[in-house]
């Protein structure tokens, strides 16, 4: 049996298949993403009240994974993270530990975003902030084995001149761990083209872009982020779909989306998974990626990504390689480095999805269906085919 024997059949893919499967994550925040006893641990520590003192009553003030009714809404629970992260030591431990669980759970390369402006409230520098986080991911990768970069974030509910600075910050930094720039944020009445000064620097510098867009605003967002900021990649574009041509454009051009399912209802970006455009832009052929946006205020983990996309969108063995592929072929990684990541990975997944289908195969058991596959796991379907995306 080989991978051609299986790809378009259902086969059972469990939990355990997720955890263990090679997988990137390429959109996920810092101060989104911490430990809970880390905050509780970090606030002893440096004084800071924040208006609970157990893990339970911090979990309730936090309410990871909590439904809410917009955008802005979700972001405050990133003002109780923020109050901790303005140390050195703090940003080291909350990266380190970051890349610590991503690792622990076969996450290979991840790409960690976050607004050093964010962390000034000690006056450290944003040279210090940024430092303080690339030297945790590095020691991580000593300690775990994996790679990661940084993605810095302007703010675009923050003035423009500031988002020109950090652009002057993530330049200066490029080669020595920062991989791209971002805009984040409340994207509603704060349009991506208020920013060109901080975009225009980084395009000459050939710094990778990628832009939160299409979440909280329709597809004239989107718009902004591709044809006035350049953006290699779209955070969420989860409103692409109301623009056809554009649609097509972002398929031509081959800039992925980095989908991020659980945080899009958890933002009330889609009523529920039902309703979310990742199977009808995976069918169209659009690169898409699964990420996790932020693993605590989201209550989610790129495992659990996968498996709703696997339950909800019905992937059989041919889905589940392709996804993985286009996050690969979507990092902003060297050519170099990339190409070998590509080739090792697609035959990693490959085995594993063949090696899953023998386990499949039990003597005296009944032909593997696609009923019987259901049964046994989140979902599974037909699909489009391995191909160059």
């Amino acid at each position: 049996m080989d991978y051609r024997d299986i790809e378009n059949q259902p086969i059972p893919l469990d939990e355990d298949f997720f955890h263990r499967l090679p997988k990137v994550d390429l959109h996920v925040h810092l101060d989104g993403s911490l430990r809970l006893a880390t905050i509780l641990e970090l606030a002893q520590e440096n004084r800071v009240e924040l208006g609970a003192q157990t893990m339970e009553c911090l979990r309730d003030l936090i309410a990871p994974g909590k439904v809410h009714r917009s955008l802005e809404e979700y972001l405050r629970g990133f003002d109780i993270t923020l109050k901790v992260m303005q140390t050195d030591g703090a940003l080291y431990r909350i990266a380190y530990e970051l890349a610590q669980d991503a690792a622990a759970e076969n996450i290979r390369y991840m790409e960690v975003r976050y607004s050093p402006i964010l962390h000034t409230r000690n006056k450290l520098s944003l040279a210090a902030i940024l430092e303080s986080v690339l030297e945790g991911l590095r020691d991580a990768e000593r300690d775990f084995g994996i790679r990661s970069g940084v993605i810095v974030c302007g703010i675009r509910d923050i003035s423009p001149t500031v988002s020109l600075r950090l652009a002057e910050l993530a330049v200066a930094f490029k080669n020595r761990g920062v991989v791209g720039f971002d805009l984040a944020g409340a994207e509603y009445n704060n349009p991506a083209r208020d920013h060109l000064d901080a975009f225009t620097l980084i395009l000459s510098n050939n710094v990778n872009v990628t832009i939160h867009a299409g979440e909280a605003y329709g597809p004239d967002s989107i718009h902004q982020a591709v044809h006035y900021c350049g953006a290699h990649r779209i955070g969420h574009g989860t409103r692409l779909r109301e623009d056809g041509d554009l649609l097509n454009y972002i398929n031509d051009h081959r800039i992925p989306l980095e989908v991020c399912l659980s945080s899009n209802v958890q933002t009330g970006t889609v009523e529920d998974l039902s309703r979310h455009p990742f199977r009808f832009y995976y069918d169209l052929g659009l690169r898409v990626t699964l990420n996790t946006d932020n693993r605590l205020i989201t209550d989610t983990t790129m495992t659990r990504e996968y498996m709703l996309a696997h339950a909800h969108f019905e992937f059989l063995p041919r889905d589940v390689l392709n996804v993985v592929m286009h996050g690969v072929k979507s990092a902003f990684m060297p050519h170099e480095y990339k190409r070998d990541f590509v080739i090792a990975t697609k035959a990693e997944v490959k085995a594993m999805l063949v090696e899953q289908a023998k386990k499949a195969m039990v003597p005296d058991s009944a032909p593997l269906t696609r009923d019987s596959a259901v049964s046994k796991s989140p979902g599974s379907s037909a699909s489009t085919r391995e191909d160059g995306r």
